[in-house]
């Protein structure tokens, strides 16, 4: 039973944790809704795509980070959501970004509970094996059916009306990508990183990280394993598939290279090049493969080998990711002065 003593300092504990989020998460916030004013429109397109990719990698982290299981599939559910806008635009005629994330959202929940439920069964390996599998299926479900999906073609997705009409991207797309929807996308990153900071530190996380660092105790104290890890799929599927529907738009065509894979071996990139045992890893590690990625493609034709050689170097060289690095040597800056 706790007493009140430790009850008050676990509050001043959590008090001190908030305070300390805020006093860097403010300011980011900050500069991060005056970027189109004080970057060039493609500067600021580039970091919409990685504020997107950086919910999925997020909704991905759920799983690794903090539930200890890796995934190979989340191409599946990001490929979900953008084709479930490409079809609403297609066979609906719907063009209100709002309903394309409620459609989306939908979707991967339907997708990702049927996947879920083949898959939280297993562990390790195996867990890893069945995702990839899955969404290999679905890619050749994507492939094949070309005359619903427009196969290697791929289906057109115009720009969208944001705020149920209310702004229209009529003129020059550029301007709009990089000032309306730029704040579109950043007002539904801010919403995404605030559910995922109250998911993973409520008694639902916190039992997901107990699953994490010990499944028999955890099951032992009454924790249900397998609904926790299927509640969890779950949720990381539909962060992904969210990311997937607000990619889509800013990228004009959907195609099965999405669904592939090495698709979803660049979540993983991400993720791990941040470092996924900090909430804020994916998010950085989202952002900078990004630019990286589109750097390299336009430096030289042989883009993934320089890529993967820079990629590997920064994993290498920062094995707890950019974000724990940067935490170990804040802390030993802060012993030295």
């Amino acid at each position: 039973m706790s007493t009140p003593a430790v009850t008050a300092s676990a509050n001043a504990r959590e008090a001190g944790s908030v305070r300390t989020v805020l006093r860097w998460a403010v300011p980011v916030a900050v500069l991060l809704l005056v970027v189109p004013w004080i970057v060039p429109p493609y500067t600021a397109i580039l970091l919409t795509y990685g504020l997107v990719m950086a919910i999925g990698a997020l909704g991905f982290n759920l799983l690794l980070g903090y539930t200890g299981l890796l995934s190979f599939g989340h191409s599946a559910y990001f490929g979900v959501g953008a084709y479930v806008v490409a079809l609403m635009v297609k066979y609906l005629g719907v063009g209100s970004m709002e309903l394309f994330l409620f459609g989306a959202i939908i979707g991967s929940v339907i997708v990702t509970a049927v996947f879920g439920w083949v898959c939280v069964r297993y562990t390790r390996i195996f867990f890893s094996i069945l995702t990839l599998a899955l969404s290999q299926v679905l890619w050749s479900l994507a492939f094949k059916f070309f005359w619903v999906t427009g196969g290697t073609d791929g289906l057109r997705v115009p720009t969208p009306s944001l705020l149920v009409g209310l702004v229209t991207g009529q003129g020059d797309k550029t301007d709009f990508m990089s000032h309306a929807y730029y704040h579109y996308v950043l007002v539904v990153f801010f919403a995404a990183v605030a559910l995922m900071w109250v998911i993973v530190n409520s008694p639902f996380g916190k039992a997901l990280q107990a699953i994490r660092d010990n499944e028999t105790r955890a099951e032992f104290v009454g924790v249900q394993i397998w609904r926790y890890r299927f509640v969890a799929f779950l949720v990381s599927g539909v962060f992904t598939g969210l990311a997937g529907a607000l990619w889509v738009p800013l990228n004009g065509l959907t195609t099965p290279d999405i669904i592939h894979w090495s698709f979803s071996g660049e979540i993983v990139f991400m993720t791990v090049l941040g470092g996924f045992r900090s909430f804020a890893g994916p998010i950085v590690g989202a952002v900078v493969f990004n630019y990286l990625k589109t750097y390299a493609v336009g430096y030289t034709v042989y883009w993934q080998l320089l890529l993967g050689a820079v990629l590997v170097a920064l994993v290498l060289s920062l094995p707890t990711g950019i974000v724990g690095t940067a935490g170990r040597l804040a802390a030993r800056w802060k012993k030295v002065s």
